[in-house]
């Protein structure tokens, strides 16, 4: 126990602001779960979900409001929820999250986060929007609970893939994989928050190869070997 709350210790100083960002999302879980009654939690979830009504009434307020929550369990260890909360809240903000803060700042980790949770959202409404009018998706997909952490947590993971010293397209492939594994197909199209995973992680991907280029111009060149001197004639 005392090797593990230093570890965890080690971890909060290392990474003080996703530590603090872990707490305030676990405090808003046990809140919805424990706290308030089931309708009660409902109306909060609907209140902060990206779907296009809300984005179209208070596109700040659940932009914003959907940081504060992860769609997921941590009681139901069987379930594919609980598998979720593993990838995004584990790997995604507990392992990649907090490794890009420690490597390149807060503001640079957070940057990417918030980059792939705005650009993943935004850039899945016109899809939304072209799968209504075809009749690809129901028309409840208008107003349909969709809020959390995911996608900036796929981003994340993305850019942690590509800064791996090794098996770095193994990793790459394994967070591709994941939500499209998960995913459920309506007609010629997946559902949107599995093309929004995709996006993420592809914004994930232009981050990683980014700060990797940028990291290889900023690594000194190494030494080169002195050149002979001239030969002693005796």
């Amino acid at each position: 126990m005392r090797r593990t709350a230093r570890a965890l210790g080690n971890c909060a100083s290392r990474s003080p602001v996703t530590a603090g960002y872990l707490a305030l999302l676990l405090a808003t879980h046990v809140w919805c779960t424990a706290v308030l009654s089931t309708a009660e939690a409902q109306r909060v979830v609907l209140g902060v979900s990206t779907h296009l009504d809300n984005l179209q009434d208070r596109p700040l307020r659940v932009l914003a409001g959907s940081l504060l929550f992860f769609d997921g369990t941590l009681t139901e260890i069987t379930s594919q929820a609980f598998a979720g909360t593993l990838i995004t809240l584990g790997l995604g903000v507990a392992v990649c999250l907090a490794w890009l803060e420690r490597r390149y700042g807060p503001g640079r980790a957070y940057g990417i986060f918030l980059l792939g949770h705005l650009a993943a959202t935004l850039l899945t409404v016109p899809v939304i929007q072209v799968a209504l009018a075809h009749g690809w998706y129901p028309a409840g997909v208008r107003h349909a609970p969709d809020f959390g952490i995911s996608y900036g947590a796929e981003t994340v993971l993305a850019a942690g893939a590509l800064l791996l010293p090794r098996a770095r397209w193994l990793a790459a492939a394994g967070v591709v994989a994941w939500p499209v594994l998960g995913g459920d197909w309506s007609g010629v199209l997946p559902d949107f928050t599995t093309i929004g995973h995709l996006l993420a992680a592809a914004v994930g991907f232009v981050c990683g190869a980014v700060l990797l280029r940028t990291a290889r111009r900023a690594a000194p060149a190494p030494a080169s070997a002195p050149e002979p001197g001239p030969a002693l004639v005796e």
